[in-house]
């Protein structure tokens, strides 16, 4: 456990600093040529080859290629919301949204040769939704609503709902719902943990651990035409020096996770022309979760009161000049289709403009709260370098503007989660890091029953706005649900604080092209739209 004070010069100076360089643009799009191998870079190695169990991107980043799922993310959607067919080749609901009918492409094949049907999506899902005893599914929970999930003939998938469901498209459309041959599955459950076998655009060649994972390029893949490359070779890296020199060596075209503001500075100063960057709002953000079992942060006034000190927008100029963090955002990521506009933004506690005013107005409500002048607390953060440390480091300073005294202590990363889950803090950064952005995945730990709920609030208020933005098949109703709720959380009763959402930047090669960022880094690593240039 180490401490941190306020006064960490090194960090504060960084944090006025401006940028080296302007980023690039992506290049325009040209027409798709195929050939070549695509080299990148992944951070981290699967613990296993079964998506169904595992939650890391060093699974899908270089697996993806090697499977299918029923729907998918649009590849060229840079929100990261849109639903479109990949085995499914058309759908239908029925009116009262409790029956969802899909008809699969014909002539789909597993790399063994094998036509996949209906049976293997049928096979798959009952895996990930109604698993039998030892068998691991990390997404089961995400499916609640799901009464049963049927085959009624070889071209149709029919899921049965108890309650309607405006989450399920986009749930389905998840990257780690991979479609495995229900044959195998029938003999062994456990066999997609040690061996690959899809239907994806790539098929599996190598795993060399330690060092680097091979595919090649699925000849009878179903999309006629793809994959435009004939490979790719995925280099296993974890320390980012490293990965930050491959890039600029050539040695490899692209990390498909992020790297840092100045990590991103350094590949465009070095190789010029030779790197596109693109950027994106990322589904990751910080929060402080304040312990409502221990005083005085039971009182909504002082948590309010934190939330008003802070300077979210010249925050983010500072801080997104040296580390992931960027936006100022609500519960949904910025540019979203239920991210909540500036301007409305804006009402909430915290995110209004007029610093001074926020500012006097936090120190009326902790005099009112009975809090003097000077008090101290103990934040604990995190012992992640980026973005977790600069910014406990800027939250302190901007805590120390309302007359609190506060000290930083960084706990080291095995040991963060366990000691959020034991409510062992007074206030503490908390995490979050969506594979998808979908309101029912952001925002259920919230809920007074939840297990990520650490600030261990209990509002029937938020329980019940949840259920109702969670069954709201309307667009515009659900997004009414979401605002009250953002409303309740944020400000009525400052239940969490929300601080910058994260950034997501890729400096890639030119030379990779029919790649879209989306604020997800678990999403579109099929590869099968990427191609390469001379």
């Amino acid at each position: 456990m180490r401490t941190m004070g306020i006064r960490s010069t090194a960090v504060m100076a960084v944090l006025a600093l401006g940028l080296l360089v302007q980023p690039g643009l992506a290049a325009a799009q040209d027409k798709p040529r195929s050939g070549g191998e695509l080299i990148f870079v992944v951070p981290s190695e699967p613990p296993s080859y079964d998506a169904h169990q595992e939650e890391t991107f060093g699974v899908i980043h270089p697996m993806a290629p090697h499977y299918s799922t029923l729907l998918r993310v649009d590849p060229f959607d840079k929100s990261g919301t849109k639903p479109v067919g990949d085995l499914a080749e058309s759908w239908t609901i029925s009116k009262d949204g409790l029956t969802y009918t899909f008809k699969l492409r014909q002539g789909v094949k597993f790399h063994d040769g094998s036509v996949m049907t209906s049976k293997d999506v049928k096979a798959s899902y009952d895996k990930i939704i109604f698993p039998p005893a030892g068998v691991k599914s990390l997404r089961k929970s995400t499916y609640q609503g799901v009464e049963a999930v049927e085959a009624p003939d070889p071209s149709t998938v029919r899921f049965r709902l108890k309650w309607p469901e405006a989450s399920l498209l986009l749930n389905l459309a998840s990257p780690w719902n991979w479609i495995y041959k229900a044959d195998i599955l029938a003999k062994d459950m456990q066999w997609y943990a040690k061996n690959v076998m899809g239907t994806g655009p790539f098929k599996f060649v190598e795993h060399v651990k330690g060092s680097h994972w091979v595919g090649k390029k699925h000849p009878d893949y179903w999309d006629k035409g793809k994959p435009y490359l004939d490979g790719y070779r995925a280099i296993f890296i974890s320390s980012s020096s490293a990965q930050v020199a491959a890039v600029r060596g050539e040695r490899a075209m692209i990390q498909f996770r992020s790297f840092s503001p100045p990590e991103r500075d350094s590949l465009v100063q070095a190789l010029g022309p030779k790197i596109t960057v693109q950027e994106s709002a990322w589904d990751c953000i910080l929060m402080v979760a304040m312990n409502h079992d221990k005083k005085p942060f039971d009182d909504k006034r002082v948590r309010r009161a934190l939330s008003l000190a802070l300077d979210r927008y010249e925050g983010s100029k500072a801080l997104s000049k040296i580390t992931l963090v960027k936006d100022v955002a609500g519960v949904q990521v910025p540019g979203t289709p239920f991210a909540t506009p500036p301007e409305e933004l804006a009402k909430l506690a915290g995110y209004g403009r007029d610093i001074n005013a926020n500012r006097a107005e936090a120190r009326r409500l902790l005099r009112e709260g009975g809090v003097p002048e000077g008090f101290a607390f103990t934040f604990r953060n995190r012992g992640i370098p980026h973005p977790y440390e600069p910014l406990g480091i800027w939250l302190i300073d901007q805590w120390r503007q309302i007359g609190l005294t506060v000290k930083q202590e960084i706990i080291e990363a095995s040991a963060y989660h366990p000691m959020l889950k034991r409510g062992d803090f007074e206030v503490a950064m908390d995490f979050q890091c969506g594979f998808i952005v979908e309101p029912d995945l952001d925002l259920g730990r919230f809920l007074s029953t939840s297990d990520a709920n650490y600030g261990k609030h209990k509002d029937k208020v938020i329980d019940e706005l949840y259920l109702k933005q969670a069954r709201a098949l309307d667009p515009e109703e659900r997004k009414r649900h979401i605002r009250a709720f953002e409303k309740r959380l944020l400000d009525e009763e400052t239940h969490v604080i929300y601080t910058l959402q994260w950034n997501r930047i890729m400096p890639h090669s030119s030379r990779v092209k029919g790649f879209t960022i989306t604020p997800s880094h678990y999403l579109n690593n099929q590869l099968d739209t990427v191609w390469l240039t001379e």
